[in-house]
């Protein structure tokens, strides 16, 4: 059994009839009541609680879109109510299931770049700007579910910096510092007004720096042989000219597989086994402790009042929380 839920009329006629499930309904309730057994959300981010809450009290598995939520008391409520019923319950961090981020995890995992230095993140477009959420909340969830993922731990302190250049209340630009415990330290930039896509990560190694580019397609990733080293004279403490190491570029084999399709494949694997996956309600949940951090960085500690054209640099120190397990890997 399929069913779309689509209150839009005009959104349901673009659609080639071939692709429309037997049921079509702008009635939520009907939808859940149909028979289908889980249930994709992708909706505006306010709307996500309350339309999760009520698939899962449908006992329907959910796979909802980033942000998994807007605040965390939201994200706890999910989590506690789709383990009560031994639902799954996954977010959309599709960037995990990515052949190119898997093979980042890999590389990081193996030392090839050595200790991480810093990592710089530039997730960029032309609009579209969106009417509920900022730059932030839209764009940065991305790269921040991709950090996560790869360096296991979450961030202590956030900074950050933004711009309301169009709607005084809501940042279009935004920078946001990450440091992580014990290193490394990142920057993430997001732009709603850029006029060209930019998707690019750079992780610079102690040996060798990896540059992660979504939209050069055939070389995602290159890797290059190049590293700074300060040495020191005659076995002195006294640190003579730096030394500039730079040899080849990889630009290695990036296997096939579509991140949409690998995302609904371990959606489904999980509702019929309940195996684990990477992008689950507690990993949504530290991407949406980022986030609230990163917000009161950018806006301070009251919420969202009128902002002036450019935010001064804050920093936000993330709050405990008491897991009621240990999050899946």
């Amino acid at each position: 059994m399929t069913a779309l839920c689509e209150p839009s009329i005009e959104n349901i006629i673009r659609q080639p009839k071939a692709f429309l499930p037997p049921l079509v309904t702008a009635d939520y309730e009907t939808f859940l009541s149909s028979g289908i057994d889980a249930v994709v959300i992708a909706t505006p981010a306010r709307t996500h609680y309350k339309l999760v809450m009520q698939a899962l009290e449908h006992n329907k598995h959910v796979l909802v879109e980033k942000p998994f939520a807007t605040n965390t008391d939201d994200a706890l409520a999910m989590i506690n109510a789709a383990q009560q019923r031994g639902l799954s319950l996954l977010v959309g961090h599709t960037y995990v299931y990515h052949p190119a981020v898997e093979y980042l995890r890999e590389l990081i995992e193996s030392g090839e770049l050595g200790g991480l230095r810093y990592v710089h993140t530039a997730r960029l477009n032309f609009g579209i700007l969106q009417p509920d959420v900022d730059v932030l909340w839209d764009l940065a969830p991305h790269d921040i579910s991709i950090l996560l993922y790869l360096l296991q731990k979450e961030p202590e302190i956030i900074g950050g910096q933004g711009t309301a250049c169009i709607n005084p209340r809501l940042f279009e630009v935004a920078h946001v510092d990450l440091h992580f415990p014990n290193g490394p330290f990142a920057h993430l930039y997001v732009s709603w007004l850029e006029p060209t896509k930019i998707r690019r990560l750079t992780f610079v190694g102690e040996e060798k720096t990896a540059v992660y580019d979504d939209v050069a397609q055939g070389e995602m990733i290159r890797i290059y042989d190049k590293s700074i080293k300060l040495t020191t004279s005659n076995g002195t403490e006294n640190i003579v000219a730096p030394q500039y190491l730079q040899k080849d570029v990889t630009i290695p084999h990036i296997g096939d597989g579509e991140p949409l399709k690998n995302q609904a494949a371990r959606f489904l694997n999980s509702i019929r086994t309940g195996s684990a996956v990477p992008s689950d309600g507690w990993e949504g949940l530290k991407v949406v402790r980022v986030l609230e951090a990163a917000e009161r960085a950018l806006y301070g500690q009251e919420g969202r009042p009128p902002v002036t054209a450019l935010q001064s640099h804050r920093s936000s120190r993330m709050p405990e929380i008491v897991f009621p397990r240990e999050p899946r890997s």
